[in-house]
């Protein structure tokens, strides 16, 4: 029985770090949206700006789910960087054109969000 609860206390650790870097990512999209449509920015600056926001909602997402799991830390993180990447990479999938990008794209976003996931974890 304190098995089960055990478990059920880390996949809840894990689903709320989800939903917190699901929030994180939501937020910081609009105000790089609002700050695109005031400053119009370049693409490459756009760029840069995803792709922070991704390792940090990956990073606290990790540090939330790490803290809430109490032990092996950094494999919660890794976990959440997976199905964060895993998820985000499915709805884009399904709500656009799919996955354009290419082979390198998709394995530097994994790594990105895996690792940062992972280093949140080990930080918890």
């Amino acid at each position: 029985m304190e098995k089960t609860a055990r478990r059920i206390q880390k996949i809840t650790a894990l689903l709320t770090g989800l939903v917190a870097a699901y929030a994180i990512t939501g937020g910081s999209l609009l105000l790089l949206a609002l700050l695109l449509f005031k400053l119009d920015l370049t693409e490459g600056k756009i760029t840069a700006g995803i792709i922070i926001i991704y390792i940090l909602s990956c990073f606290l997402g990790g540090l939330l789910a790490g803290k809430r799991a109490g032990s092996r830390k950094f494999l919660w993180g890794l976990l959440l960087g997976l199905i964060y990447v895993l998820l985000l990479m499915a709805v884009s999938a399904f709500t656009g054109p799919g996955i354009s990008s290419g082979a390198p794209s998709v394995i530097t976003s994994f790594i990105m969000c895996m690792g940062a996931g992972m280093m949140g974890g080990m930080l918890a």
